[in-house]
């Protein structure tokens, strides 16, 4: 078969199955964003690990590493990209507020135009994503050819800090009265900017990951006790 399927591959291609799954739950039925959320959140753990791992080999060959390297970003495409967007698509499905509105409009062009700007609110966030990582592999090409080692800062705000940023949004629900679903498009607009944008960010080193998968894991607590309550 064609690939490659040892150990250094396995996390990313986990964190493809799980977006994959959770895209499937939150289309089907009548939408399901928590659960979205709790794949997102596994997405980004698999994430925060598959370089280490990666780079646990000894003498991989070039072609590895470059397979490894285009599969992570075709997979954070799909996990930090698509399935945000999806989760988004769920949301308007169980949104009493957007169903309202929906209702208040009499006229059906009205309600495609309505729907139509919320979908365009997410390509344009899938947009921002894929741009952002193939910024990100040719700007790592180039630095490598002058710079040894890993690099210290991102440009831009890296896509997978979609991966705490939207479960946050969603946990809100739990602790305000009014539906989040508006905030939680505003938040695909303004995280899609920050992947765009020229701010730097110190990449976290094993410390800063381990925090980063701890608040992961409160996330997650939260929406299990969250949803068990309801």
């Amino acid at each position: 078969m064609l690939g490659y399927y040892d150990y250094t591959v396995l996390l990313t291609y986990f964190s493809l199955i799980s977006a994959g799954t959770g895209i499937f739950l939150c289309l089907s039925g009548g939408g399901h964003p928590y659960l979205g959320v709790f794949f997102l959140l596994f997405c980004g753990l698999c994430d925060a690990f598959d370089g280490k791992v990666a780079r646990t080999k000894p003498n991989r060959t070039a072609a590895q590493m470059n397979f490894g390297i285009q599969i992570d970003s075709l997979s954070d495409l799909v996990a930090f990209g698509v399935l945000p967007a999806c989760i988004g698509i769920a949301m308007v499905r169980v949104s009493p507020m957007f169903r309202m509105i929906m209702h208040r409009y009499s006229h059906m062009w009205q309600r495609r135009l309505f729907m139509a700007a919320l979908g365009a609110i997410l390509v344009l966030y899938m947009l921002a994503t894929m741009i952002r990582l193939a910024y990100f592999n040719v700007a790592e090409q180039e630095r490598q050819k002058t710079e040894e080692g890993v690099r210290k800062f991102y440009t831009g705000l890296p896509v997978t800090s979609a991966s705490l940023i939207f479960p946050l949004v969603l946990l809100l629900q739990y602790v305000i009265p009014a539906d989040v679903t508006a905030m939680y498009f505003a938040t695909a607009i303004f995280t899609g900017l920050a992947f765009l944008s020229k701010i730097q960010v110190k990449k976290p080193g094993l410390k800063g990951i381990l925090i980063m998968v701890a608040i992961g894991a409160v996330e997650c607590a939260l929406v299990v006790i969250g949803e068990l309550l309801k």
